[in-house]
């Protein structure tokens, strides 16, 4: 059965999509801990960062790398922290955290609130300044 990452990958649950390219996919999580919290993702669906090939793995940060640099265009912070903890859907991720503080990427804090609107203007926002 397919995670909810391939199925918003395939186009079958709507997503605030930043960038994709053939082997990557990244988009806004919908439960962020900070405005452009976004989550990337392998296409291949792997459970494990850590079971992608060595090609993939690298392909996967590279891509996120380019997300992060468009998100610190867009959103004010000091710098992006990445997280990839991996329990929460059995599908390989990883985290884009905006910071300003350690505190910034505690999974304990609060979850943000953004109407659709706001969800589709940032997701914007960032796609617009990914290369590629």
């Amino acid at each position: 059965m397919a995670t909810i990452f391939t199925k918003i990958i395939n186009g079958e649950i709507p997503s605030y999509k930043i960038a994709e390219d053939d082997r990557c996919f990244a988009f806004l999580d919908i439960n962020p801990l900070k405005e452009g919290h976004t989550l990337v993702v392998p296409k291949a669906e792997v459970n494990y960062i850590f079971d992608l090939d060595d090609d993939y793995l690298a392909d996967l940060f590279i891509f996120s790398k380019k997300v992060s640099k468009a998100i610190r265009e867009v959103v004010p912070c000091a710098r992006i922290g990445v997280a990839v903890i991996g329990l929460e859907v059995p599908h390989a991720h990883i985290h884009l955290v905006p910071l300003d503080s350690m505190d910034d990427i505690s999974f304990r804090n609060p979850k943000k609130k953004f109407s659709p609107d706001q969800f589709t203007k940032i997701a914007k926002k960032i796609s617009e300044k990914v290369i590629l």
